[in-house]
């Protein structure tokens, strides 16, 4: 469904070239949990970034069902995160001035979402905060709040950059339960320093300084 081929990403460190992602072969496959591990600065969000089309390559591609992200135009790749990829990130990011129900709906505010979303929340064990702001919610129901809006929409693929990194370790177990136990049909790709959070993985790969380990 999602397949890196030769992926490389390269920063600008004034005169330097700084390696991220180094040739990277790898494929999501539909319906997997795969785990990305490695240490800080390994390489693994950037990874994510490219798979997920934040990033694009410096050199090699990405394809998601067969189109290359590289040749969609700013809008149509916004519009493929949108509809077909959810996201999770190490801080739960949510507008202050929405209340959770809101904050879940906020990339897809059509009516018809409003009931997924309360059932979402429901599952989540959130029935009863989905009025509440976010300052009156615990981080590990913030992130549950995230999870339930990357889970808005059925998307094909979540990812998941260091999803538990903020969390005790309960909390942290607890959130990639979560999102493992309802994403349903679709593929979950998530990034992590910590072997125990990938329990339930299907597939890990290991990223060490740029390049997938033998």
């Amino acid at each position: 469904m999602i397949r890196a081929t030769g992926a490389s990403l390269v920063y600008r460190d004034h005169e330097r070239e700084v390696f991220a992602c180094r040739s990277v072969d790898i494929e999501v496959v539909p319906g997997e949990f795969l785990g990305i591990l490695g240490p800080s600065g390994s390489g693994k969000s950037s990874l994510l970034y490219l798979l997920s089309g934040l990033k694009m390559p410096t050199s090699g591609s990405i394809t998601f069902e067969g189109q290359d992200l590289h040749k969609l135009n700013d809008a149509q790749r916004a519009e493929t995160r949108l509809t077909s990829f959810g996201f999770v990130f190490q801080y739960p990011y949510l507008l202050g001035y929405l209340n959770a129900l809101e904050n879940v709906m906020v990339a897809r505010p059509e009516p018809g979402f409003r009931e997924q979303a309360k059932a979402l929340l429901f599952s989540l064990g959130l029935e009863s905060k989905q009025g509440r702001l976010p300052h009156e919610l615990s981080g590990g129901e913030r992130q549950r709040v995230c999870v339930a809006r990357a889970l808005l929409g059925e998307p094909k693929v979540i990812f998941a950059d260091e999803p538990t990194a903020n969390l005790d370790h309960a909390n942290g177990l607890q959130v990639v339960q979560l999102l493992n136990q309802h994403r349903g049909d679709g593929s979950l790709v998530m990034v992590t320093h910590d072997p125990s959070m990938l329990a339930e993985a299907d597939r890990i790969v290991r990223l060490e300084d740029g390049h997938l380990a033998p």
